[in-house]
């Protein structure tokens, strides 16, 4: 790995770092911030932002790992920057050949998202790994399959394949199979999957069959197509290079947290047809052929070119709400009438996985009015998550003396060209229907992380006035003592 990483740029590294931060990862002298009071005993983790740290200590902090899964797992993040490394090259030396597909391609690649979702633990064993051709004519290769699978929730709180369909441009049917599951499982999630313990019987299709029919379909750089097809890939166990992330391609304004439309919001604006009806389950095939529908609609019309997209309206009904998420475990649900104003009832989010020491639950207003009220008056660090919606990171002490820190979220999302008017009653914002795609605590760490960057920011302007002070003090000192001795010389005169 040290090889790797000494022609890797600086951008690169520091995703490294940060996404080791984010993952809690931790080598021979601790995690990222333990390791700078080991490395700088000057600023030591006062300055943790890895952005504003020179290579040579991003570098340092890395090689300080030396366990094998920790070290496969730097070697596939920095494979995944590989990924884009040969699609850039490509595209350099064959700017007149590049297709609409392998555009669509380099786009997905090229989003500042890609490295954290397409970084797989590939190299464990059960994993399908695709390897990228370097020939020419495999890169041009326009061929194009698009896959969706459902998940089931197992015993031991993983998740496992249970159904998966492939289809090809012309959306003809080349993989739709039920998978059996390895492990006991705990909730086939019906009003998801659309798929109960019946559908099982008598299937014996195994993971590993469908990883053969996957090998066999995607040979000679075929491009595989999905909506959050990360996901798809997780639950297949298969880690492919040529992908187009239709999550990643059609976009919701400007900017790296650009928030990204649901399936569902993308067939109603792109395609004009409503994908399923609310609260309905999935439909594996129909969501692969949707998939298809909208990549062929982005080259039809022109890969460049944007197709106008509608928000999803979020329920009346959810507007009313709150999300209170990052909530230490010590804290009793009902405490939080202590840190938020307001006349409201407590829902806690149910989670089907464990959170650790953290939970979420929503604030229940009579209306959207009192909701936004409450809101305004928390004071806290005013911020937005990255699909554009309202939080708050709340610092409280409760009466029993706990203290700690939380997310407040607002449920409308707030597109970026609206100007919100003063008057309560005519703002209308806009949400997200499915919320368990919510990507709030990871906005919130980075809001704590940002907080947390300031004030050592603060306290290194304030200890550097401080310094000043005390070397004026000093040369005050020492211009009285130079007095006294010459007074002193004087009297013995």
């Amino acid at each position: 790995m040290d090889e790797m990483l000494s022609t890797a740029k600086k951008e690169v590294v520091v995703e490294m770092v940060k996404l080791a931060q984010k993952r809690g990862m931790k080598g021979s002298r601790g995690g990222w911030k333990e390791f700078l009071n080991f490395y700088d005993k000057k600023i030591g983790a006062s300055l943790s932002d890895p952005s504003r740290r020179p290579l040579e200590t991003l570098l340092a902090f890395l090689k300080t790992f030396n366990q094998d899964d920790d070290l496969k797992f730097f070697e596939k993040l920095l494979e995944c920057y590989s990924n884009r490394d040969a699609v850039a090259q490509f595209q350099k030396t064959s700017p007149d050949t590049e297709s609409p597909e392998q555009r669509l391609v380099r786009l997905t690649i090229e989003h500042p998202q890609y490295p954290i979702d397409y970084t797989f633990p590939s190299h464990e064993e059960g994993w399908l790994v695709m390897k990228r051709s370097k020939k020419s004519k495999t890169m041009r290769s326009t061929a194009m399959l698009a896959v969706d699978c459902e998940k089931v929730l197992c015993e031991d709180d993983t998740e496992a394949l249970v159904r998966v369909c492939v289809v090809d441009r012309n959306l003809q049917v080349k993989l739709n199979e039920f998978v059996k599951p390895s492990k006991a499982v705990a909730d086939y999630r019906t009003e998801i999957t659309g798929i109960s313990a019946k559908d099982l019987d008598g299937v014996s299709c195994s993971l590993s069959d469908i990883q053969k029919s996957m090998k066999k379909l995607l040979s000679h750089g075929t491009i595989l197509l999905g909506h959050s097809l990360n996901n798809d890939l997780q639950a297949l166990k298969l880690d492919h290079a040529r992908v187009i992330d239709t999550s990643y391609i059609f976009k919701n304004g400007d900017g790296p947290s650009t928030r990204r439309l649901s399936l569902s919001n993308l067939c109603k604006s792109v395609l004009g047809y409503e994908l399923r009806k609310e609260q309905s389950p999935h439909n594996c095939l129909d969501d692969a052929c949707a998939t298809m529908k909208l990549i062929l609609a982005k080259i039809e019309r022109g890969v460049d070119n944007i197709i106008p997209l509608v928000n999803d309206d979020a329920p009346q009904m959810d507007l009313s709400k709150l999300l209170v998420h990052r909530i230490p475990v010590n804290v009793h649900s009902e405490d939080l009438h202590e840190v938020i104003p307001g006349d409201f009832t407590i829902e806690v989010k149910a989670n089907k996985k464990a959170q650790g020491a953290k939970y979420s639950a929503f604030a229940i207003f009579k209306s959207q009015h009192e909701a936004n009220e409450a809101f305004d008056c928390l004071d806290g660090t005013l911020d937005k998550d990255t699909s554009g919606r309202s939080q708050k990171l709340i610092s409280f002490q409760l009466s029993t003396g706990i203290t700690g820190s939380l997310c407040v979220r607002k449920m409308a999302y707030v597109s970026p060209s609206h100007i919100t008017s003063k008057k309560r009653s005519s703002e209308s914002e806009a949400a997200l229907n499915d919320l368990k795609k919510l990507r709030t605590d990871t906005d919130c760490k980075k809001l704590e992380m940002r907080v947390y960057t300031d004030q050592c920011e603060s306290h290194l302007k304030e200890i550097e006035r401080l310094k000043h002070e005390l070397s004026e003090r000093d040369q005050e000192i020492s211009s009285l003592n130079k007095i006294i001795v010459a007074l002193t010389r004087k009297q013995g005169l």
